[in-house]
């Protein structure tokens, strides 16, 4: 190491110009947690294979869990001229130890402890958002259950299509959200190969015990190609991928949210803790907390095309470009995981108007397709009964009624299988009717949040 600090300063002559000390200035200040757990773990390692002596070992290790607590008590300050949060972790051993602490660095290169400390971080965001997920979805389960019964208007095209209940809309959102959850878990598993030992890019010519590391440092296996080790940044595209389909998922969320909470729809009132006021209008509450996730579903797809588009150019092995890495992965993690937990908190606060949206569920004509599958079962082919019910909805247009307010005699001037019963096709009667696995029939609701519940188990 040189006297300035830099760990690759003996090949050169002059000072780096700040500019460039700037410029090259790591991201992974707040990695430092990583860094020490790999560090102790690679040098127990080369004590116990002999590669160190075994007094250094246990200096170096005594040495970085020293530092670490220095750093949990938020007493190391950042020096830029360090370059990264490894060479402060290493000048800050060499003050505390002295020259064992050069042995630190033994039988292994700046490359293949970056990739761990990547692999060793993004784990822990997947651990974190897997979490976050596993919450979120276990209070969209409580909604779905309460209001497994009552009825509101599923919509296409943002137009009133059939009646559904409250809990089966939630649920469709729990059913993306579990999604996510098993990307971040899938994620994980790819991620959780440890690279150390793999050098610069050609492995190491020391007997290491790659898999005492690995063990220790909670990796389910080794890489099998040093190059691909330090150079491979899949698992942060991956995490990546999965943090901005899930912050898509809740910007769809959010979106609706906004329009239920508006005077159109009147279906919710937001809370006051997540909510908030006009400078200037008085009357206005602002669903500011959904506008933000959706907003901010806009960071996480940059995110991933930023890390995307970092890679696509780059041969092996390691580039100086993928240091750009950290700053995608920690920010998405930073965007999404306080989502997830507002979300969480916010959702149960929500006042849904049932009677609301019970009225219009069977408003716009909504039964129009019970009407048709009336005339089906009664073996009239579906297209021909699609078309009678259609010249009954002009009807009702023409009247300014709703279908079920038609006079019977109207359905019987459109088809003589019509029999007074098909005036008691009723919002509930078609919720009803919807009585099969995925569907919308209420006891269908609770079947599939508790079906959903024990996934999380």
């Amino acid at each position: 190491m040189s006297a300035d600090g830099r760990t690759w300063g003996g090949r050169f002559e002059g000072a780096v110009a700040d500019l460039t000390l700037q410029y090259t200035a790591g991201m992974d200040r707040d990695l430092w947690e990583f860094d020490i757990a790999g560090s102790i773990a690679h040098a127990r390692m080369l004590g116990r294979q002999g590669i160190i002596p075994a007094a250094d070992a246990d200096a170096i290790i005594a040495g970085l869990e020293a530092v670490r607590e220095q750093f949990r008590r938020g007493e190391v300050a950042w020096r830029p001229e360090l370059e990264d949060i490894h060479t402060h972790i290493e000048v800050l051993l060499r003050e505390r130890i002295g020259e064992p602490a050069g042995r630190l660095h033994t039988a292994r290169s700046r490359n293949d402890q970056v990739a761990l400390v990547n692999r060793m971080a993004v784990r822990a965001l997947c651990d974190d958002a897997a979490a976050a997920l596993r919450e979120l979805i276990a209070v969209i389960c409580d909604l779905a259950e309460r209001h497994a019964a009552d009825p509101m208007p599923g919509y296409t095209h943002v137009q009133r299509a059939q009646p559904i209940t409250l809990g089966h809309h939630l649920l469709a959102y729990g059913e993306m959200l579990l999604r996510d959850r098993d990307r971040f878990r899938d994620c994980r598993r790819r991620t959780n190969v440890m690279p150390l030992g793999s050098g610069a890019l050609a492995g190491s010519p020391y007997p290491l015990d790659r898999e005492m590391v690995a063990r220790e440092l909670g990796f389910d296996a080794v890489s099998r190609n040093s190059i691909d080790a330090t150079s491979d940044r899949d698992f942060v595209a991956e995490f990546c991928f999965a943090a901005a389909m899930t912050q898509v998922h809740i910007s769809r969320l959010a979106e609706e949210i906004i329009l239920w909470a508006s005077a159109e729809y009147a279906f919710v009132r937001l809370p006051d803790a997540f909510a908030t006021g006009s400078s200037i209008m008085p009357q206005k509450k602002n669903a500011d907390v959904a506008e933000l996730a959706r907003g901010r579903a806009g960071r996480l797809v940059a995110e991933l095309t930023g890390i995307l588009v970092t890679l696509k150019g780059l041969p092996l092995a390691y580039d100086r470009d993928l240091q750009e890495d950290k700053s995608y992965y920690l920010a998405a993690g930073r965007t999404l995981i306080p989502t997830l937990q507002i979300f969480a908190a916010m959702l149960p606060a929500l006042e849904f108007d049932l009677p609301r949206m019970r009225e219009a569920a069977g408003q716009g004509y909504a039964l129009a397709t019970d009407i048709a599958d009336y005339l089906v079962k009664k073996g009239m082919p579906f297209r021909q009964a699609h078309a009678v019910v259609g010249g009954l909805v002009r009807e009702a247009e023409s009247r300014r009624c709703e279908l079920n307010e038609l006079p019977f005699e109207v359905y019987r001037a459109a088809s003589p299988l019509f029999e007074p019963d098909v005036l008691a096709i009723t919002v509930e009667s078609a919720l009803a009717a919807r009585d099969i696995p995925g569907g919308t029939a209420p006891r269908r609701v609770r079947e599939a949040a508790a079906e959903l519940r024990a996934l999380l188990a």
